[in-house]
Formats: C-alpha cells, sequence, structure tokens
C-alpha cells in the first residue's frame, strides 16, 4: 500500500507560519486588528487544529500517512512560534518605560509645527489665534 502525504500538518504549518508574519506585515495597519490580534490568534488556533488533526492521522495511521517525525517537528517549531508572538505581543510591547519628560494634563504645550492632511505646515500658535483652546490627542506607540 501506498502512503500518501499528511496535508493537514503542511497546511497547519502554513496557517501558523501566516499568523506569525501577517500582524507585522498587515495587520498592525488597522486598529481593530492593531490594538488585540484577534485575527492572527485565530490564525494560531486553525492552524494548531490541522497541526493536531494531521498528527493523529500520523500517529493513528501509520501506513497510511507521512509525518510523524516531520509533523512533530512543526508541531513543535509552532508552539515556539506562538510562545513567542505572544510573548512580543502581550508582555514585552506591553514594556513601555514611563516618558517623564512628556507634558502632564493641563500643562502649556511647547510650539510646534507640523503638516496638516494637505501637507501644509500649521503651527499651534496658528491654531490659538483663532480660538482660544486646542485640543491635542496624541497615539503613544504608532507613528
Amino acid at each position: 500500500m501506498k502512503r500518501k502525504w499528511n496535508w493537514l500538518i503542511l497546511i497547519g504549518l502554513l496557517f501558523v507560519v501566516a499568523g506569525f508574519f501577517s500582524y507585522t506585515l498587515f495587520f498592525a495597519r488597522f486598529p481593530i486588528t492593531r490594538d488585540f490580534p484577534w485575527a492572527n490568534l485565530a490564525l494560531f488556533a486553525i492552524g494548531g487544529v490541522l497541526l493536531v488533526a494531521g498528527l493523529f492521522r500520523a500517529f493513528g495511521r501509520p501506513r497510511l500517512y507521512h509525518g510523524k517525525i516531520l509533523g512533530s517537528i512543526f508541531v513543535v517549531l509552532s508552539a515556539l512560534m506562538i510562545a513567542f508572538f505572544c510573548y512580543a505581543f502581550f508582555y514585552g510591547l506591553r514594556q513601555v518605560p514611563a516618558s517623564t519628560a512628556a507634558p502632564h494634563v493641563g500643562e502649556k504645550a511647547p510650539e510646534f509645527t507640523l503638516p496638516d492632511q494637505n501637507e501644509k505646515p500649521v503651527t499651534l500658535a496658528a491654531l490659538l489665534s483663532g480660538s482660544k483652546a486646542v485640543v491635542l490627542i496624541f497615539y503613544r506607540g504608532f507613528w
């Protein structure tokens, strides 16, 4: 009897690799997937299920399917990739040091010039000349 290749293992590995690299290449651009990586976690879950199913298939029917050794290596590699992603996202990126030199709430902002949506320079003094107050919003960590 000719043994078949266990495609579940390869497809599962592809899902895990896609989940690992797609955050920085694609999902970090959009706030709905940047703030919490639910799409990456879904890719990891699908890949993990496929890898485990492929391993059960390889070990359950070894005369019919390939993949006992390579499938085990892929599962360990995938687990390491998922662990590194979770460590980096849920712990490493949250370790931002305190900004002691940043202005505090209610403190006067220093004079600055920034481009507007039309790439024309706008100064803080020009904004204050038209009204008595200006609200500045900073999105820390994504610029």
